[in-house]
């Protein structure tokens, strides 16, 4: 279905945007990866799939490496057809506790970068009047979780985001949505269900059980490889009209 197009997924060399980089890969696009993760595992990985497979080790707090990146895109595939916002970090902590240096990164990495990408991918998108945006947000773009001020008003930040841009583009072949995935198992969760295993004295199954039945009600980690299927159907023809949406995969956490 993406056979000739090219995919840039940010935060792509674990975790989710790995698992949408592999997915956009199986569907024929070329992919350009970008994270501090693993690169050559990742790398072989997609490559794996008979695709074209690029890396740029931008640092998505950064303009102008995250401008170099873009560069790079369209100097080496042509353009970026479908871009993938997932570059994310989180700190938790209580308002007045929490570093101001981290509160700048969060809201760097996981809010600005994406205007950032998106302003220099939607010329390229305009002109060929095709493309798609998909913004990895997270059920805390729709509601909030005590000790993360940062990282939910950064993605509800990416929410609002999200929609207007996909009225900027409402009238064209690009299309902007945003993905709202619940916990998903990534390095990221990982490190704090071992915060909460440490702290409580618990396994890490049982720290588990505990991190999902507080929120989650399905009792499931949502997996990399479901997100990526959502990706594929927001790239499909079936969503030229699914504009502006924050699409929840949160095993019901957000209709409670």
């Amino acid at each position: 279905m993406l056979k000739g197009k090219t995919a840039l997924v940010t935060g792509s060399t674990s975790g989710i945007g790995l698992g949408i980089a592999l997915a956009l890969a199986r569907q024929g696009a070329r992919v350009v990866l970008n994270g501090f993760g693993d690169v050559d595992a990742a790398k072989a990985e997609v490559a794996a799939l008979g695709v074209e497979v690029g890396y740029h080790g931008a640092d998505m707090s950064k303009p102008a490496e995250i401008a170099d990146m873009m560069a790079l895109a369209e100097r080496d595939f042509g353009g970026v057809d479908v871009l993938v916002n997932n570059a994310g970090i989180q700190h938790v902590a209580r308002v007045e506790d929490f570093p101001p240096e981290k509160w700048d990164a969060i809201l760097a990495i996981n809010l600005s970068s994406a205007f950032h990408t998106t302003r220099l991918a939607l010329p390229g998108m305009r002109r060929k009047d095709w493309g798609r945006v998909l913004n990895v947000a997270s059920t805390h773009g729709l509601v909030a979780s005590a000790e993360k001020s940062a990282y939910v008003a950064a993605k509800h930040g990416i929410v609002g985001f999200t929609k207007t841009v996909a009225l900027e583009t409402a009238t064209t072949g690009v299309t902007v949505n945003a993905i709202c995935p619940g916990w998903v198992l990534t390095p990221l969760v990982q490190k704090q269900i071992d915060a909460r295993a440490a702290a409580g004295g618990l396994s890490d199954a049982d720290a588990k059980k505990q991190l999902l039945g507080e929120k989650q009600p399905s009792l499931q980690f949502t997996t990399p490889e479901q997100l990526g299927e959502l990706a594929i159907f927001l790239c499909s023809s079936a969503a030229d009209n699914v504009r502006g949406v924050a699409w929840q995969m949160d095993g019901g956490w957000t209709a409670q």
